[in-house]
């Protein structure tokens, strides 16, 4: 039987199946930003599908994000915009269904030079219900980033949606000025990104405690840095004013070097014992997913 709607009339199920998708989908964004308000950086895991998630959510981190080159490499391709972006939110819709915790995308150029289909592909991850993405700059200029995150924010709120869009910026990684002009370049595209409707900024690349400490103070947006050799502890980047660090490829790469070496001493001699060494419990696995519809 029907549930009669407000005027007496039977209800819409669908309409209500819709209406609290996105009172879920509202939440979880909220909740994502406020991660970005605290003391301490955000402490952001990157998983490439969902088993990874789930587990990563289960260790205890607050929030997951993808990481593009190891969603690509899981699904056969090389990191750089070689999948396609119905390939990437299909990964993110089987994240969501696993995890309760919010998930950022990550998704590399938005997969077109142009900001309406940039857009398009971004509605995908909203029906997904991602409560943030990475967008970068690459070595495109600012402007063409800045017209995507317009886009992407019209899209967004007329979804009814704070996504959260953390615009990337390669500065720093890809060395794209000289050593000397990259705190003034990284300073003058936060503020074109922010002015366009970016919630963050994400300085991969970016190490040295004086130079994030002068970007950070120079900023409007929360900054991001990425996990990589030389970069200080949680506490020090406190300190210096970054609200989230991203774990980037290093999870997957860890995981699948692993891989390796246990596969690589199990042809050498057969020993089965190997796997027992480093194995995650069968059973332990099964009740992550067992209680996912």
């Amino acid at each position: 039987m029907k549930r009669a709607g407000p005027n007496g009339m039977p209800g819409n199920p669908f309409r209500t199946t819709l209406t609290a998708f996105k009172t879920t989908h509202m939440n979880t964004v909220e909740k994502f930003i406020r991660l970005h308000r605290q003391t301490k950086p955000l402490l952001l895991p990157n998983a490439w599908d969902a088993a990874s998630a789930k587990i990563i959510e289960e260790v205890g981190a607050p929030a997951i994000a993808t990481t593009s080159a190891g969603v690509a490499w899981s699904l056969g391709y090389p990191d750089g915009y070689q999948m396609s972006a119905i390939l990437n939110a299909q990964v993110a819709e089987r994240i969501v269904r696993v995890i309760t915790i919010p998930l950022s995308v990550d998704f590399e150029n938005g997969y077109s030079d142009d900001p309406a289909v940039v857009a398009e592909h971004v509605k995908r991850l909203l029906d997904a219900g991602v409560a943030g993405i990475n967008i970068e700059d690459g070595r495109d200029s600012p402007d063409r980033l800045a017209r995507k995150i317009e886009a992407i924010r019209r899209a967004a709120e007329s979804y009814g949606s704070n996504l959260f869009i953390n615009a990337r910026t390669d500065v720093y990684l890809a060395s794209l000025v000289p050593e000397a002009d990259r705190i003034r370049k990284t300073i003058n595209r936060e503020k074109h990104y922010a002015a366009a409707g970016a919630s963050g900024l994400f300085v991969p690349g970016l190490t040295d405690g004086e130079e994030i400490a002068r970007i950070a103070e120079n900023n409007t947006l929360p900054l991001n840095v990425m996990a990589m050799p030389g970069l200080p502890k949680a506490d020090r980047l406190a300190d210096l004013g970054v609200k989230r660090v991203s774990a980037g490829t290093g999870v997957a790469q860890v995981s699948w070097q692993t891989v390796a070496r246990v596969v690589q001493a199990f042809l050498t001699d057969g020993d089965s014992a190997v796997f027992a060494e480093v194995a995650m419990p069968f059973g332990k696995l099964q009740d992550l997913f067992s209680g996912v519809n």
